[in-house]
C-alpha cells in the first residue's frame, strides 16, 4: 500500500504592519486634501508624533509573531519592504521635525520672494484698516514696517497723520486669519519730538504678514523710515530723509533736505535733491540726478550706477572702484566693465580696475590709475593730468593750442602724437615721449606697461567707422553674445 503524499508547509500570512500604516497616513492626506484637518496641522503632527507610527508598525508586528507561536508557525520575517518603510518614516520624521524649529518668516525675509509669490506658503486673506491723528509742529516721523511697501505723501494745510493700512495675512483658514490680524494692529506713538508708526507685522509672531502703508504728514517734517521687505516711495519733502531698506525698490524725488540711505538687495532711484544725499551697503542698481549737494556712494553695487547732474563733489566708493569728482555737470555710467564720463571738472580722481575708461570733456586737474582696461581722456580746458595704467591702451585728446608739458612712457606698446613738437622715441622694449607744446603750462604725465600710448588733438575723431565690406563677399556674422556676468563695480 503506496504512503500518503506529504503535506506541504503553509506558507507564513503576509503581515498587515505596512498596509495599516499606509492607510494612517492616507486617511490623514485624505482629512487635508478635503479641508478637515489643515495642513500645518498635519505638520505639526507628523514633526512631532511621527514615532507613533512605528509604534503601530511594531505592536501590529508582535501580535502577528505571537499568533504564528500560537499556531505552530513559522513568523514571517520583516521583509524588504519593511525596512525600506521604516528608513522612509524615519527620514521623514527627521526631516520635518528639523524643518518645525526653522524660522521660516526669517528665511522668507533672507530671499527675495516678492508680494505676488507671498501665498505660496499659505491663503492670502487682505485687510483695510485706517489711522488719523494730529502731527505736533516741528516733530519728526519714523516708520517701521518689517515687510510692506512704505508710500510718504505731503499733507496739503493739515497738521494731522493719516495711514492707510493695506495688510495681507497668509494663515490655513479664516479663523486664524482674522486671528492674526487682531493681533497686528499698526500703532502710533509720540516720545518727545517724534511720532512713531509701527505696522506691527511682528505681532503675531512668525506668522506671515505683510502691511502697506500709505501716510500723509505735514511737508516739512523729517522722516526716517526703517523696512525689511518692501518698496518705499517719498516724494515732495521739505525735510531730511533717512531710509533703511532691504529687499526693495526705493524712489525719492523732489525734496528740500538731505536724503540718506542705507540699503541692501535694493534699487534706488533718486532725483531732484536740494541737499546731499548719502547711500551706503549693498545695492542692486542705482540712479541718481539733478543733486545740489553732495552725492557720496559707498558700498558694493552689483549692476549699474548711473549720476547726473551734481553741483557740488561726486566721491563714490566700492571693493574696486575710488573716484572723486569736484562736480559733474554731466553725466556717469558705472557697470561691471565700463565707465563713462561727460563735463567732469577737477580735481578728479579715478582709481579702479579691470575697466574700459572713457572720460569726455574733463575740466581741470585729473588723475586716473587703472589696471586690466582702455583709457580714454578728452580734455576741455587742461589742468594738471597724471595717468597710470597697465595691460591696456591709453588715448588722450588734449586742446589743440592749449600749453603743456609732457612725460610719456609705456613698456611693451607704441607710442604716438600729433604734436610736432614733442620728441618720440619707440626703441627696444619703451616707447617715451617728452617735451613742451605752446609754450608750456599743465604738466602732463603718462606711464603705461603693455598698451600703447596716443596723444592726440582735441579736434581728432574719436573712433572711425568700421570700413565697408568688400564688394562681392557677404558681411561677416556678429559674433553670438556673451553671457552676462553680475559682479561688483
Amino acid at each position: 500500500m503506496a504512503s500518503p503524499a506529504p503535506v506541504p508547509p503553509r506558507r507564513p500570512r503576509r503581515s498587515l504592519a505596512g498596509p495599516v500604516v499606509l492607510i494612517i497616513l492616507g486617511i490623514l492626506f485624505l482629512l487635508g486634501n478635503m479641508g478637515v484637518l489643515h495642513w500645518s496641522m498635519l505638520r505639526h503632527w507628523f514633526a512631532n508624533y511621527w514615532p507613533l507610527l512605528i509604534i503601530v508598525w511594531g505592536v501590529i508586528k508582535l501580535v502577528e509573531y505571537q499568533q504564528a507561536q500560537r499556531e505552530g508557525e513559522r513568523p514571517r520575517a520583516i521583509g524588504a519592504g519593511g525596512v525600506f518603510l521604516l528608513i522612509v518614516l524615519i527620514v521623514f520624521g527627521l526631516a520635518f521635525k528639523q524643518a518645525e524649529s526653522v524660522n521660516w518668516s526669517g528665511i522668507r525675509d533672507s530671499i527675495d520672494i516678492d508680494d505676488d509669490n507671498f501665498a505660496l506658503f499659505g491663503t492670502s486673506y487682505s485687510y483695510d484698516d485706517s489711522l488719523k491723528q494730529d502731527f505736533p509742529a516741528g516733530a519728526n516721523l519714523h516708520v517701521v514696517d518689517d515687510r510692506g511697501a512704505v508710500t510718504v505723501n505731503a499733507a496739503e494745510n493739515s497738521n494731522q497723520i493719516e495711514v492707510a493700512v493695506h495688510k495681507r495675512v497668509v494663515a490655513d483658514n479664516q479663523q486664524d486669519a482674522d486671528k492674526w490680524n487682531g493681533q497686528t494692529k499698526p500703532t502710533i506713538s509720540t516720545s518727545g519730538n517724534t511720532v512713531t508708526l509701527n505696522a506691527n507685522t511682528q505681532g503675531a509672531g512668525d506668522h506671515a504678514i505683510a502691511a502697506d502703508l500709505t501716510i500723509t504728514i505735514p511737508r516739512k517734517a523729517s522722516v526716517i523710515i526703517s523696512t525689511r521687505h518692501g518698496d518705499v516711495s517719498i516724494t515732495n519733502r521739505e525735510g531730511d530723509l533717512d531710509v533703511s531698506n532691504q529687499h526693495g525698490d526705493v524712489n525719492i524725488s523732489d525734496i528740500t533736505g538731505k536724503v540718506a540711505l542705507n540699503l541692501q538687495h535694493t534699487s534706488a532711484r533718486v532725483s531732484q535733491i536740494t541737499g546731499d544725499v548719502s547711500v551706503e551697503g549693498r545695492v542692486d542698481d542705482i540712479s541718481v540726478e539733478d543733486i545740489k549737494g553732495e552725492v557720496r556712494l559707498n558700498g558694493e553695487f552689483m549692476e549699474s550706477v548711473k549720476v547726473a547732474r551734481v553741483t557740488k563733489t561726486v566721491i563714490f566708493k566700492s571693493s574696486r572702484t575710488d573716484l572723486e569728482f569736484a562736480k559733474l555737470d554731466g553725466d556717469l555710467d558705472l557697470d561691471s566693465g565700463d565707465l563713462r564720463a561727460t563735463e567732469v571738472f577737477g580735481p578728479a580722481r579715478l582709481i579702479t580696475r579691470s575697466k574700459d575708461i572713457r572720460l569726455q570733456d574733463v575740466n581741470g586737474d585729473l588723475r586716473v590709475q587703472d589696471e586690466n582696461g582702455s583709457v580714454e581722456v578728452r580734455m576741455k580746458k587742461l589742468g594738471n593730468v597724471d595717468l597710470t595704467n597697465r595691460k591696456g591702451d591709453v588715448q588722450l585728446y588734449l586742446p589743440e593750442k592749449t600749453g603743456f608739458q609732457l612725460e610719456a612712457r609705456t613698456r611693451n606698446g607704441d607710442l604716438q602724437t600729433d604734436f610736432s613738437e614733442l620728441q618720440v622715441n619707440n626703441s627696444n622694449d619703451t616707447a617715451t615721449a617728452s617735451g613742451s607744446a605752446a609754450g608750456g603750462g599743465s604738466r602732463v604725465v603718462i606711464n603705461n606697461e603693455h598698451g600703447d600710448i596716443e596723444i592726440r588733438k582735441g579736434s581728432a575723431v574719436a573712433s572711425l567707422p568700421e570700413p565697408p565690406p568688400t564688394p562681392g563677399k557677404p558681411p561677416k556674422a556678429p559674433a553670438p553674445p556673451k553671457s552676462p556676468k553680475i559682479t561688483e563695480n
